[in-house]
């Protein structure tokens, strides 16, 4: 009996706090990090948006649609402009990808809007259409050139991550074996021309000593868009306590990943021995076609996957409210972008669960605020500020990386 009625009294207090999850989404929506649409759109149907139309639900094939969108009270989105690291032609590729966001946005009006601003994003947000912005994910895909970073940002480009999983000449990645220690000096021009046009440094993705090398760098306040904490799962994705308690100084905020290779500690084995049976299968680890999913799947039967979950992703919040503080949190899911997702954060639609789970371990509403929306917000509003400031001292850099770092580099 005791066990029932214990039972009873959890299922209530879920379905409460899941009530009060959504009223407060309702007014201050998600502000998410990073999606990897773009990209499986590309993958799968060649950036052919009525083969994989989001106004319909798409549930068999990716983790969003505009459905699932509202259902999770998704605000603000960023849409990575992510190429891989080793593709020919990345800036081409990158501009394929800003194209396939301006064309979802024209073919949404109704549920999209462009933003470029802060006050953009507040603006979409009073109309009830969800913000649309973009972050390029990896230096690569501006050819160590800073005129290319002014082109996507003219081009709508809001956040540039340094570096995506393999080195680039001026910066060091977390998943590669070092060769710059840290930012090179044309790296840290970069920080600096990022500063200047009002780019977000994102440093999700960079070895530990790139983030404290932009942090020694940057003149305005740095993101990770999808990163979570080191202490509490050691994966070199995640961000070390050290450099997360530089950031109420910095101003910055880091997006909590839901991918369960960096969020669970039991997960971080299964990753790698699933990753090398793609790798043996002939496939990219990061492949998530209909072909590279039938290989994981039948890894997965023989191998069971350890599973994450909404408690388990909360763990990191409540470890990184501790050390970096409320008001330098925010969400940044990766969908799209991994092959699994934790229970109850199974797609775009789950992120009432997660403030649930919050309320249920006491966050107040005013901080569930900060961590949904007011932080990012904030963060896209400092960085313009910051960037009105430089250009009024100083134009554009035409520093080169030989220039900067040497005719080797």
């Amino acid at each position: 009996m005791a066990s029932s009625t214990s039972s009873a009294t959890s299922s209530v207090t879920s379905t409460a706090s899941l009530d009060e999850a959504r009223a407060l989404l309702a007014d201050f929506p998600v502000v998410d990090g990073h999606n990897d649409l773009p990209w499986a759109l590309r993958e799968q149907v060649r950036y052919d948006l009525g083969a994989r139309d989001i106004a319909a639900d798409q549930s068999a094939h990716l983790h969003t649609d505009l459905a699932r969108l509202r259902t999770g009270g998704v605000g603000a989105q960023f849409w990575s402009v992510y190429v891989r690291s080793d593709l020919p032609g990345a800036v081409t590729a990158t501009l394929e990808q800003i194209d396939c966001v301006r064309r979802l946005i024209d073919r949404h009006p109704s549920d999209l809007r462009a933003a470029l601003t802060a006050a953009d994003m507040e603006a979409a947000r009073a109309q009830g259409r969800i913000a649309s912005l973009m972050g390029a994910e990896g230096g690569h895909s501006i050819d160590n050139s800073l005129a290319a970073l002014r082109g996507l940002y003219a081009l709508g480009v809001r956040y540039m991550t340094l570096t995506h999983n393999d080195n680039i000449a001026w910066a060091d990645s977390a998943t590669d074996v070092p060769t710059v220690g840290g930012l090179s000096a044309f790296g840290r021009e970069v920080v600096r021309e990022m500063n200047r046009e009002g780019m977000l440094v994102d440093l999700s993705h960079v070895a530990a000593t790139t983030m404290r090398d932009a942090l020694d760098t940057s003149s305005a306040p740095v993101i990770f868009s999808h990163s979570s904490s080191r202490a509490v799962c050691d994966h070199p994705r995640n961000i070390p306590d050290d450099v997360l308690e530089r950031l109420p100084a910095n101003g910055g905020v880091a997006m909590v990943t839901f991918v369960p290779k960096f969020v669970l500690q039991a997960a971080v084995d299964w990753t790698a021995a699933a990753d090398e049976n793609m790798r043996a299968n002939g496939f990219h680890h990061l492949d998530t076609t209909p072909d590279g999913m039938k290989v994981h799947r039948t890894f997965e039967e023989s191998h069971p996957r350890p599973v994450a979950t909404v408690s388990t992703v909360a763990d990191h919040l409540d470890h990184m409210r501790e050390v970096a503080g409320v008001d330098h949190l925010g969400i940044g899911g990766d969908y799209d972008g991994t092959a699994f997702t934790p229970d109850g954060l199974d797609d775009v639609s789950g992120y009432p669960n997660l403030i649930a789970e919050l309320l249920d371990r006491g966050w107040s509403k005013t901080d569930l605020a900060k961590l949904t929306w007011q932080n990012a917000v904030r963060v896209l509003g400092a960085a313009e500020d910051v960037a009105r400031g430089l250009q009024a001292t100083r134009g554009p850099s035409v520093a080169t990386i030989e220039s900067l770092d040497g005719d080797g580099a």
